[in-house]
């Protein structure tokens, strides 16, 4: 496979989204359609072309001229715009769709994760342990070993101690974070660096987990992490350049046009602006600032860079955090974990202070997602939501709820009448499944992942990854989506299958669905005359089936470039 990156020089549901185009014409508030008589620089015929347009949902050719799209319809009528410096794609029955964007993932954190100690997949603490010694053989004394990707769960439930890294690592401090990135496993040299002793309390959304006796075993949970966070050194400029480059690149080389940056600071901003800025970011960037209560209070100050339809970096919103993972029971619940009694998960932010933020945020412009996984934190963001629509009648606010992953009936409905967009990743589903009804027992696990029931209530899913946790592929997402099983096919019939989404429902959520999200959906999201050109070209013709996990993607085409091609 080879590469090419070039350099640039509503739900609104189903029924708002079938607002533009009628007989063809130009989007409503999208650029006006390129006269007849102009010809196409690309064209693509005899394929299966999802539009994401109601009236016309699938056709076979597809018209792009610079960086709009310029006509679909028959490969007749897409033929005839063919001038002599025309490029023609025969699809011979291939799938292509408006460009895929991933609603939820950490661009930066897959580049920074590459650099890291890897320990996906490690079998026990033990062979965790063997790796991170393994990586650190011939580093500077001293110099900090920082990993991430191990999960207690098949290790048998029991989270690691600082005991084996000791073992493997002696003097050298280290930092190696859970998978979801909410637990993070240290030694002994870290936390003597971090001041953490017995007598340090935990602090506000944290777990220092401890000991019979009181002492830290050496992982620290949400907030906790901060405690030593702020000793390891920070990322240079250019070390940050390098790891956008390289996920950049990744990333459009598995079909993604765009992604919503989910939580990045000032500096790693900067890196971002600069780059499209000199046209060197391959796919568009939507960021959300890495938020708290204090930096909502300060945004007032602050100027949003939102996204005019064409931008390769837009920053127009902040995350914010309600509560932990589900996986390392750090996630709110509103009774106690099934499998852990008197442990109802942590407050990253409490209720109170979370309304404040999302209200001082909202009124000074700046679209809120926040991260709420447990009921209870589910519940608390859309009370939040509430004011925040109440102070602000009549604005667009568009607020998020990133994950979504255990919802009450009530709120789902709720979330739905409010008009709140439910962030979800269909692969968290099928990574937690093994475990996730012991956390929560039979009646809540049936409003966990509900995927179905937020659709039918009328709701819009924006679907991602939340790779790194995940992988980056997004056909592991549409996957996931239409089986709600793993990649070897478990469990038979799909885990709870009545919440899978039909494949068109799964192209629109990591189609159109962010576009709304992102306030483009009259720019991007769908395959229309007027519409900006970013397309995904896959191998094959897509079915809701096994053979979605072994489809690529021969072309990525971003502002009507091509910027990957196989």
């Amino acid at each position: 496979m080879s590469s090419a990156v070039t350099t640039r020089s509503t739900w609104l549901s189903a029924s708002l989204i079938s607002i533009a185009i009628a007989g063809g014409g130009a989007a409503c508030g999208g650029p006006p359609a390129r006269p007849p008589a102009d010809k196409a620089t690309l064209i693509f015929v005899g394929g299966d072309v999802v539009t994401n347009n109601p009236e016309q949902p699938r056709v076979t050719g597809l018209a792009l001229r610079g960086n709009r799209v310029l006509a679909v319809g028959d490969d007749a009528a897409v033929r005839a715009l063919a001038g002599p410096d025309t490029r023609v794609v025969e699809l011979a029955g291939r799938t292509v769709t408006p460009g895929l964007v991933d609603g939820h993932c950490h661009l930066y954190g897959m580049g920074t994760a590459a650099e890291l100690v890897n320990l996906k997949g490690t079998a026990s603490e033990q062979a965790a342990a063997d790796v991170a010694k393994a990586a650190a053989a011939g580093r500077p004394p001293g110099e900090w070993l920082l990993g991430r990707g191990w999960d207690q769960n098949p290790w048998g439930g029991e989270f690691p101690t600082r005991a084996s890294l000791d073992a493997a690592l002696g003097e050298r401090p280290a930092a190696l974070r859970r998978v979801d990135g909410h637990a993070m496993w240290v030694n002994t040299a870290a936390l003597a660096i971090a001041g953490i002793t017995k007598a340090t309390p935990d602090p506000a959304g944290g777990k220092i987990v401890r000991d019979p006796s009181g002492e830290a075993t050496g992982v620290l949970v949400d907030a906790a992490m901060d405690l030593v966070d702020k000793h390891v050194p920070a990322a240079s400029r250019e070390a940050r350049e390098r790891r956008i480059r390289a996920a950049a690149e990744l990333a459009v080389s598995v079909g993604l046009t765009g992604v919503h940056e989910m939580g990045i600071d000032d500096e790693t901003v900067a890196v971002y602006r600069q780059l499209a800025a000199a046209g060197e970011l391959p796919l568009r960037v939507n960021a959300y600032l890495e938020g708290s209560p204090a930096i909502a209070r300060s945004l007032a100050e602050r100027e949003v860079e939102p996204d005019d339809g064409d931008a390769y970096f837009a920053l127009a919103g902040m995350k914010l955090f309600a509560d932990g993972a589900l996986g390392s029971r750090g996630a709110a619940l509103a009774a106690d974990y099934t499998d852990d009694a008197g442990n109802r998960g942590l407050w990253v932010t409490e209720p109170a202070v979370l309304r404040d933020a999302v209200v001082a945020a909202s009124s000074a412009g700046w679209q809120v997602a926040t991260h709420a996984i447990g009921d209870a934190a589910v519940a608390a963001t859309l009370d939040a939501y509430e004011a925040a629509q109440a102070q602000q009648q009549g604005t667009d606010l568009r607020l998020r709820v990133e994950h979504a992953q255990v919802m009450t009936a009530a709120d789902i409905e709720r979330l739905a009448r409010l008009g709140v967009i439910a962030s979800m990743q269909p692969t968290h589903a099928t990574s937690d499944m093994p475990w996730a009804e012991a956390r929560l027992g039979p009646e809540r696990i049936k409003g966990a992942y509900a995927w179905r029931s937020v659709l039918s209530a009328g709701g819009l899913i924006v679907a991602g990854s939340d790779f790194p946790v995940e992988e980056v592929s997004p056909m592991f997402g549409l996957y996931a989506a239409v089986t709600r099983q793993d990649p070897k096919g478990s469990p038979a019939g799909g885990w709870y299958p009545a919440q899978r989404m039909t494949l068109d429902e799964a192209i629109f959520a990591f189609t159109a669905a962010p576009a709304v999200a992102g306030f483009v959906d009259e720019h991007r999201g769908r395959l229309v005359p007027g519409f900006v050109a970013d397309v995904t070209v896959f191998e094959r013709a897509l079915a809701p089936d096994a053979s979605l996990l072994d489809t690529g993607v021969t072309m990525t085409v971003v502002g009507g470039e091509i910027v990957f091609e196989r």
